[in-house]
């Protein structure tokens, strides 16, 4: 199967990964209530460590559980691991294999700690050394670029979140999340005309914020891995903190920008870069003020709620990474220098 197809199907993936982790989900918040931790650790790289970006906001909001991202060289290569009292440690990997990742749940296990997985293969390392594991049941991903697993992935972590809370409401718009995600996919044609565009781009900045933190840096992700653009991905907030002198007129600027508590301080960045600047903007919002200020606008549907947007809002990102990679004349399907599994110490 191709880039492009796996792109496609993943809202048919989110419906089967729903149902077969629906009970897994809810077990696993009796098992590990929120009242018998204080935090979560997880551990992961490449596009799994962007699901983990979200986790961070998700369970933090929704569930006022504080997420911290390990540094796995602390469990590997210093051999000298922190103190993980009242954590529930977890390991994020689509393949499961990579040893630096196992070794953090490892070490999990040691301290008398409750330890998760969540990965695309319930019988690797990862899957076989954790006390639970969501199989995010994304199928067989051919494509080097991660796209179906990193999604699958950040529905596994919006229904953990639901089934802590209890909440029948977080559950009823995880329900609507293929019906927004058909409505993006089906803007495919015009975003490979829009990637047209930007066949000469050699460099772009991707902005977000809030839950979308993890957006830009899975966009800029795709845009490294796939066009070979040199993509820095930044909080809008930490943009204005020095990097935005490297903006001038034309300079690329891609951005996440859904409604939300974080919309007005994007809104304001957008504009000041768009009128001041005088950037190249494309922006994917569902907001029609901010869309207004891009060159290239894509929009999210208008209901779309802030928390379970970055399912959404990476669809035509992805789409976009997929469609520019094609007009720059590279191969969608095999990144130079890359390997579908990576695995570090």
């Amino acid at each position: 199967m191709t880039l492009h197809a796996e792109i496609l199907e993943q809202t048919a993936v989110w419906q089967q990964s729903y149902a077969e982790n629906l009970e897994v989900v809810q077990a696993i918040a009796q098992a590990v209530p929120l009242d018998s931790i204080h935090h979560a650790f997880i551990a992961a790289r490449g596009t799994s460590d962007n699901a983990a970006r979200y986790a961070s906001y998700l369970w933090g909001t929704m569930n006022q559980l504080p997420v911290t991202l390990a540094t796995p060289s602390l469990f590997s290569l210093y051999q000298q691991p922190p103190r993980l009292r009242n954590a529930l440690v977890i390991g994020i990997s689509q393949s499961g294999q990579s040893p630096d990742i196992v070794n953090v749940v490892v070490e999990g296990k040691r301290q008398g700690q409750p330890t998760l997985a969540i990965t695309n293969e319930p019988n690797s390392p990862l899957a076989q050394t954790a006390d639970f594991v969501i199989n995010i049941h994304a199928g067989v991903e051919t494509a080097v670029a991660a796209t179906k697993t990193y999604t699958t992935q950040l529905l596994a972590i919006a229904m953990l979140s639901a089934a802590w809370s209890q909440s029948d409401a977080q559950f009823a718009v995880i329900k609507r999340l293929g019906a927004w995600g058909t409505a993006v996919l089906a803007q495919d044609e015009i975003i490979g005309q829009m990637a047209q565009r930007y066949r000469y781009m050699a460099q772009c900045v991707v902005l977000g914020r809030g839950y979308n933190y993890a957006t830009a840096y899975e966009w800029s992700l795709k845009l490294k891995e796939l066009t070979y653009v040199v993509a820095e991905p930044y909080s809008s907030a930490d943009f204005r903190h020095g990097p935005i002198a490297i903006v001038d007129r034309g300079f690329p600027v891609m951005a996440i920008a859904p409604a939300g508590a974080v919309l007005p301080d994007l809104h304001r960045l957008l504009q000041k870069l768009s009128t001041e600047k005088q950037a190249e903007l494309l922006i994917i919002s569902n907001d029609e003020a901010t869309l207004a200020l891009a060159n290239s606008p894509i929009s999210l549907p208008a209901d779309l709620p802030e928390w379970v947007s970055p399912l959404i809002g990476i669809l035509p990102a992805q789409l976009f990474a997929y469609h520019l990679t094609r007009a720059k004349g590279y191969d969608t399907e095999a990144p130079r220098g890359l390997n579908k599994v990576t695995r570090t110490q």
